[in-house]
């Protein structure tokens, strides 16, 4: 794995408060803006670049429900602390406002000048009101008339009537209008909250043949609003969305029923403050003052749209046209030889560890060995810990079922897990009135760590612990679209570790000394740091010297200042960081030995996997839950593990760990001045994807 390297330790080495760093949220808008850049590519099938558009959307409104939310009210608390790359809060937003406003405009162009047109090419029509025949405009009435009238509840807005409450990210219509009638009377303004019941894009006469015809619910109701309000005249009628701050406001150690807090806080976030306002553009002044006074939000946080709002809603035209050639080919996740054979999935791990690479190859025998764990006479306990999980989780399922049986079933539930916390609590009662032992996280902590502990008879009549370790969340839905690693062993050094951590986190008994299991917030920030600091003794001493990194994130200050320093010694550092990226690398005298690369395909990176070179003996590698950020290290409950199996270690270092540094398809390099830039394609070579490859390769080679 060692490669030739730039020795700088001659160098001056830069103080430590010389460092540079990028600013996170500018960083995370660069990623999202090669995700857009995805929905630009012609490689990219036509449907899956609308995809990509829609995750655009999605992920700026949670950028905005939390990042951005949190910005805002230290400027209102009059916090000026500056971040480690040296903004201040106010100064942050203004930046993000900038970088926003360009993303949003080059996100409408990507849909108007490119992705529209290739549609209609392809018989897909998206449709204004403009653009309607007489025919589509007569349908269109009467669906309105039949679907969209009856629910519809006009707002109006003047003394007797107060603003009314607008939900977050809620599709509302701000109609002024006059009277005819009554020329010297002042206009009026009306609310039209659009009911989320309603489909927000609305396929025109799908009966007939031809092309499908589309068009934004947002385009029927303005053309049909008069309807609404006899007597009046529509002088304008503009869409509008709120985006309002969605983080929960959570003290576990102070609540003595945290279900039932964040309950209430649930119940809440509908009226938290205004974040940003999104308005279709062409407004007229009266109205859009009225709406701002009302929603008390400067206009610094309005985005006038050139366009349909919340292009999140393309998502359902993915999934309603069954065109393949528009899509990705489908591919059938594999699964390893041996674990096709005939008999327990208990017997294969305990005769070997086994390591499953998601979405590559399959889910199913994770969820097969919860629900063997369900059945099996022998096993006594499940203990399982769950973040996330899919609708119609098979792995609850097991675990309630298991619980039926007689079995002794432990659930940690992390309820603070965002955005699924009303998910995880029904999940959490559906399991409690089951028998399941629900645990409500660790107080203080988010538990993110991916662990399933089973206790079981083995042949010889003594308990054995058998353990799945993940990178990835128990959820079969999202296992077909990140890329994760699951991780199977019997030995014992790790499985005792496991259940100790599970005793941990269910009682009362203060955190154990990990030996093998690095995990936070106990030991995993300081093994790391340690880690780094041996690869940079060894490069001063000579000796080969080499770190490989593949994560979400990295904004740790103290582990970007010990990757410099490492680099500065003559370590070569190798990092796939997806998305947040704080280390500038590339810097003569500073980063000139560390390379940074993002990937953006098919699928979400989301491994998380280290590979420390260790010239005085075998290579450390781990895999695991945590990203290189102070919440993972210090404010989470993380696990990674080491993978020790010689197969399996040739496998990552063979076909993991070098391929994203040849993808010439999907992959990126941050450059110093925080520009990210395709690579070269070396001449007489075709593109390669990293992605494409492994799917081909494995899924090959295991069916």
């Amino acid at each position: 794995m060692a490669k030739s390297i730039h020795r700088s330790s001659k160098k001056s080495p830069a103080k430590a408060h010389t460092y540079p760093y990028f600013n996170r949220e500018l960083s995370w808008l660069a990623f999202n803006r090669r995700v857009l850049q995805q929905a630009f590519h012609q490689k990219t099938p036509l449907l899956e670049r609308l995809k990509f558009l829609a995750i655009v959307s999605s992920n700026l409104d949670e950028f905005f429900e939390i990042r951005v939310a949190g910005l805002i009210q230290q400027v209102e608390s009059n916090v000026t602390e500056k971040g480690i790359d040296g903004l201040n809060p106010k100064e942050q937003l203004r930046r993000i406002h900038s970088v926003v406003a360009s993303l949003v405009e080059d996100q409408y162009r990507c849909w108007h000048d490119i992705l529209i047109p290739s549609l209609k090419k392809e018989r897909i029509h998206f449709k204004t009101a403009s653009e309607l025949t007489q025919k589509e405009l007569a349908w269109l009435k009467r669906y309105f008339e039949k679907q969209v009238f009856p629910v519809l509840t006009p707002l109006a807005v003047d003394p007797s009537h107060p603003f009314p409450q607008i939900g977050n990210k809620t599709l509302n219509v701000l109609v002024e209008l006059d009277y005819p009638d009554t020329p010297k009377t002042k206009s009026q303004i009306a609310i039209l909250p659009v009911p989320r019941i309603l489909p927000r894009l609305v396929r025109i006469q799908p009966e007939s043949k031809g092309p499908r015809r589309y068009i934004f619910l947002s385009e029927v109701i303005k053309l049909c609003a008069e309807k609404l309000f006899p007597g009046c005249r529509v002088l304008s009628a503009k869409a509008f969305r709120i985006t309002r701050n969605s983080d929960l406001y959570i003290d576990d150690e102070e609540s003595e029923n945290l279900l039932m807090k964040i309950e209430e806080e649930l119940r809440n976030l509908r009226r938290g403050a205004a974040v940003r306002l999104e308005i279709e553009e062409g407004v007229d002044e009266k109205p859009f003052k009225i709406l701002l006074d009302n929603v008390n939000l400067p206009k610094e946080y309005v985005f006038q749209i050139s366009g349909p709002l919340n292009l999140l809603r393309l998502f359902s035209v993915y999934e309603a046209i069954d065109q393949p050639n528009l899509k990705e080919k489908p591919f059938i996740p594999a699964i390893p030889k041996k674990l096709k054979k005939k008999g327990s999935i208990f017997q294969t791990i305990t005769q070997q560890d086994i390591l499953l690479h998601h979405p590559y190859e399959s889910f199913q025998p994770v969820i097969d060995f919860i629900e063997q764990a369900g059945i099996d006479p022998n096993v006594y306990a499940i203990k399982q810990t769950l973040y996330r999980t899919s609708g119609d989780s098979p792995i609850i399922r097991a675990l309630i079922k298991a619980s039926q049986k007689g079995k002794q079933v432990t659930a940690l539930i992390e309820l603070k897990a965002r955005f699924d916390e009303a998910n995880n609590i029904q999940w959490a009662r559906q399991m409690e009135e089951a028998g399941v032992h629900v645990v409500y996280g660790v107080a203080g902590l988010k538990v993110h760590c991916k662990c399933c502990l089973i206790i079981r008879k083995s042949p010889t009549g003594d308990l054995q612990h058998l353990v799945h370790l993940g990178t990835g969340n128990y959820n079969p839905k999202t296992a077909r679209l990140y890329t994760d690693f699951s991780f199977f062993t019997a030995r014992k050094y790790i499985t005792n570790e496991v259940a100790l951590l599970f005793n941990s986190m269910t009682g009362y008994g203060r955190p154990h000394q990990f030996k093998h299991l690095l995990v936070a917030p106990y030991n995993l920030h300081t093994q790391i740091q340690k880690r780094i600091h041996k690869e940079t003794r060894n490069a001063e001493a000579g000796k080969p010297a080499h770190i490989r990194a593949q994560i979400n994130s990295l904004i740790d200050k103290e582990t970007i200042n010990n990757l410099y320093q490492a680099s500065q010694a003559g370590v070569q550092i190798d990092l796939i960081v997806r998305g947040i990226c704080g280390l500038v690398p590339g810097l003569d005298g500073i980063s000139e030995n560390i390379r940074v690369r993002s990937v953006v395909g098919r699928f979400l990176e989301h491994s998380r996997a280290l590979y420390f070179h260790n010239a005085d003996g075998e290579p450390d590698i781990f895999l695991g839950s945590s990203d290189w950020m102070p919440r993972n290290f210090l404010r989470r409950i993380e696990v990674l593990f080491p993978i020790e199996d010689p197969f399996l270690r040739k496998r990552l270092i063979t076909d993991f760990f070098p391929h994203p540094w040849t993808d010439t398809e999907n992959a990126t390099e941050l450059r110093s001045n925080g520009a990210y830039e395709a690579p070269t394609l070396p001449k007489n070579s075709s593109p390669f994807s990293t992605q494409t490859y492994l799917l081909s390769k494995i899924t090959s080679s295991t069916n």
